[in-house]
């Protein structure tokens, strides 16, 4: 099944998607799967960002040919970090380049997204925990991540979290699973999820030891090699195979009059 968020009538709203049509939901899809009201037509709606994140737990080097790319050994154990969940946007939502950062680059991604209350979760239990799959970018201020020699303000601007358009609640064999990211149509990265360095399963199970993971949090499981930096006026599209396609426009922070998260798409 397909999950959406939506603007509809200036309301957002949790949907059902099947067959070109968004089946209205009471309540989010994790707290029971509740229709109601007359399906709608997708084209007369606005997707959001599919879930509203009290967290991202984002990780790093977690595909060996990024980790080569960035002249990196790999990590003995999921090396983590955060965003803050007012970085999320939706589909079709400008990226805004910030005037801190001469270097921002995009970072294809498979999210998971978490469906109820996980807390030490074993790695045997962990897929009983993860309510489906969609598209990230993690956008980071290349520049910043150098200069601070850490992570936080590189991947903490508003509009850094791209995430739709939809969570899909199966997930395909890993390399059916293919992470690609396209700038003005030209694909810059190429993978499958099969070349992680650590599994889904183990990332759930790892995190969930740490902090307790809740419904609509999203665990962002790490980018393949061939990222690069984005410029106003590109479009950047995440593809992932069996998943969907996340594609959202990039402006300046001058262009855009530095939009807080209600007026790039969150809400």
């Amino acid at each position: 099944m397909r999950f959406v968020r939506y603007l509809y009538e200036d309301q957002s709203h949790y949907g059902l998607l099947a067959g070109g049509e968004v089946t209205p939901l009471a309540v989010p899809p994790f707290a029971g799967l509740q229709p109601c009201g007359s399906p709608l037509a997708l084209e007369a709606v606005r997707l959001l960002a599919p879930c509203q994140p009290s967290k991202i737990i984002a990780l790093g080097l977690n595909y060996r040919d990024h980790a080569a790319e960035m002249r990196m050994a790999l990590p003995e154990e999921p090396l983590i970090f955060m965003k803050p969940s007012t970085c999320v946007i939706g589909p079709g939502a400008a990226i805004v380049l910030p005037g801190q950062s001469r270097r921002v680059d995009y970072e294809a991604e498979l999210a998971v997204v978490i469906g109820r209350k996980a807390r030490k979760v074993a790695v045997a239990e962990a897929d009983a925990y993860i309510w489906g799959y969609t598209c990230f970018n993690d956008v980071t201020a290349r520049d910043l991540q150098k200069k601070d020699g850490q992570f936080t303000r590189s991947k903490s601007f508003d509009t850094f979290g791209p995430i739709g358009p939809w969570i899909e609640t199966d997930l395909p064999e890993p390399e059916m699973v293919t992470v690609e990211a396209f700038v003005n149509g030209e694909r810059r990265q190429s993978s499958h999820i099969g070349n992680l360095v650590f599994d889904v399963p183990t990332l759930v199970s790892f995190i969930s030891h740490i902090m307790t993971l809740l419904p609509g949090d999203v665990i962002a499981t790490g980018t393949p090699a061939g990222v690069g930096p984005l410029h106003a006026g590109d479009v950047v599209e995440i593809r992932l195979g069996g998943i969907g396609s996340l594609s959202n426009p990039v402006s300046s922070d001058e262009d855009s009059g530095n939009p807080g998260p209600s007026q790039s798409g969150q809400l």
